[in-house]
């Protein structure tokens, strides 16, 4: 009787194996990465983006700045919002359609994801920099309706 036959063949078999499990780990992680790098959105500044327009220009980035004051008007009608986005040392107009956000007004800072094309800023979705402090009203105490006036009137 001949023993060596199946022992070859098991070797045989675990190198075929071998090679099958790393090519679907191999596929595993180029997909993975392929899907990392097409949902991949940069986070920049204006002054990012002046230094390097040709990269930036017509792909989709998330720009941070603070809206510039004496910049911000929004249309009731078209829901359209425009106000100018900076970092203190350059600055861009930004566009925006849709309800802008409850906190959203001059002199805070925003985040913008959208498109640069011609200079503009194209958004499509506004994430409004907040406070981190929140104080419950006391009992019985009244809360001022006043602030949430003064931003409905500022929005029209």
């Amino acid at each position: 009787m001949n023993l060596e036959n199946p022992v070859k063949k098991r070797s045989s078999g675990a190198v075929k194996y071998g090679v099958a499990a790393l090519l679907v780990v191999g596929a595993i992680a180029l997909l993975l990465s392929s899907s990392l790098s097409n949902n991949l959105t940069f986070f920049i500044t204006p002054t990012e983006y002046a230094r390097d327009t040709a990269k930036f220009e017509g792909r989709t980035v998330r720009l941070g700045g603070i809206v510039e004051p004496g910049t911000k008007s929004f249309d009731l009608k078209t829901l359209e919002l425009k106000f100018s986005i900076s970092d203190g040392t350059t600055s861009y107009p930004v566009t925006y359609i849709g309800a802008p956000p409850d906190l959203m007004r001059e002199g805070i800072g925003v985040t913008v994801q959208g498109k640069f094309s011609n200079g503009v800023f194209s958004g499509e979705e506004l994430l409004v920099k907040h406070s981190e402090e929140y104080r419950a009203p006391k009992p019985g105490e009244k809360l001022d309706y006043s602030r949430l006036m003064d931003a409905i009137k500022d929005s029209r």
